[in-house]
């Protein structure tokens, strides 16, 4: 049995499972929007983080990478990984891959994806568009166990690069983080590690206009995760 998963946010740098194949292509019909919360990784229930999540848009097509697992126990043992790695995420489907060689015919049928919907009733963790000052203040100053919601903006627009994509929507919010930040580097990763990205956060003081934050509840999934290990730690 072959499972193939497509990755559009921090799967797209860090997968956390064993993986056969990773194809860099882009799926169509949907968009990226960072309209998904992130209560246990990048925010917390009291203060949640934004994550990107894909809404339907005709025309639009979305970069990533698909990923082939091998073998029943492979494939039963990410899906397991994956359950809990996106549990925030209600809705799980199939899609057709394509690549720049293959723009109009899939290469690969049957790719899993899972999607937060702008269903409320059935996704408790979608914060829904919003102006990219407000989203970027959120963004700016929301931190969870993972580290700071900021960390994950900047990574997925790096990775995004490397895999030849450059996402103007990504981009623009990512500047518009960087200006509250007060650091001006484009798609300098060096600064995570010197500190100097953490040391501006700390610096910062935003007010938050966010006042929706009763409607989200503390699952303390962490337990679980890392019942898998390390592998989540950075996500």
């Amino acid at each position: 049995m072959v499972l193939w998963v497509f990755g559009y946010g921090s799967l797209i740098w860090k997968a956390g499972f064993d993986y056969d194949e990773r194809v860099v292509g882009f799926i169509k019909g949907y968009t990226r929007v960072f309209n998904q919360a992130s209560t246990d990784h990048r925010g917390t229930p009291d203060y949640p983080g934004r994550t990107v999540t894909l809404e339907p848009e005709e025309g639009a097509h979305v970069a990533g990478c698909a990923y082939r697992v091998s073998g029943y126990d492979a494939e039963q043992l990410v899906l397991s990984y994956l359950e809990l790695r996106e549990f925030e995420y209600d809705l799980r489907t199939f899609v057709d891959f394509f690549t720049e060689e293959s723009p109009e015919e899939p290469v690969i049928t049957g790719v899993l994806v899972y999607i937060g919907s702008p269903n409320r009733s059935k996704n408790r963790y979608y914060l829904g568009p919003a102006p990219l000052q407000n989203m970027a203040s959120q963004i700016a100053t929301a931190r969870g166990p993972a580290g700071p919601n900021y960390e994950y903006l900047f990574r997925l627009e790096e990775a995004l690069y490397g895999i030849g994509c450059e996402d103007e929507y990504i981009i623009e919010l990512a500047n518009e983080v960087r200006k509250l930040l007060g650091v001006y580097e484009d798609r300098n990763m060096g600064d995570f590690e010197d500190g100097r990205l953490q040391q501006a956060f700390e610096d910062v003081k935003l007010l938050q206009d966010y006042e929706d934050e009763k409607q989200y509840e503390n699952y303390n999934s962490r337990k679980l995760l890392e019942s898998f290990g390390p592998s989540l730690a950075k996500i």
